[in-house]
């Protein structure tokens, strides 16, 4: 036996709209005007934005190997680029941000099983994240 659906059986009841005219006419929430941000939270945003700047780095690095392909006059001018001082600025950056969202996914992982998710310990690991990102940067650019 073949069931039809009819377009009435998909109609929301009357009032229930899904495009809300008067959305505009209610009162907004404070909820961004009293809210204090806490170490996890912006730690948790600042993973996020790590992720998306470790974009830029990858498509540096994508343009420097395909100019290397490309050729001499093409490796040149992305070489010039990556080796200037902003291309050494971005690099740079890339390296924190390479650190920074590993220890946060690892910081992910452990909460993932469960552990550490008590306010003390969730915030000590935010605070250990930032420290540790930093010194494997420094780290990382000295010895490497």
């Amino acid at each position: 036996m073949i069931y039809r659906c009819t377009r009435a059986a998909h109609r929301q009841p009357k009032g229930y709209d899904m495009a809300d005219v008067n959305r505009g006419n209610r009162p907004l929430s404070p909820h961004l005007s009293i809210y204090r941000p806490q170490l996890t939270s912006m730690t948790s945003i600042f993973t996020r934005l790590t992720g998306n700047a470790l974009i830029v780095g990858a498509l540096l690095v994508v343009w420097w190997f395909a100019a290397l392909a490309a050729g001499p006059d093409a490796y040149a001018s992305a070489n010039g680029f990556i080796t200037s001082w902003f291309g050494d600025l971005i690099m740079f950056g890339s390296v924190a941000c390479i650190w920074y969202h590993t220890l946060a996914g690892i910081r992910h992982l452990i909460w993932d099983t469960g552990r550490m998710l008590d306010v003390e310990k969730a915030e000590l690991a935010g605070q250990v994240i930032i420290v540790a990102s930093v010194l494997l940067t420094i780290f990382t650019v000295i010895v490497l």
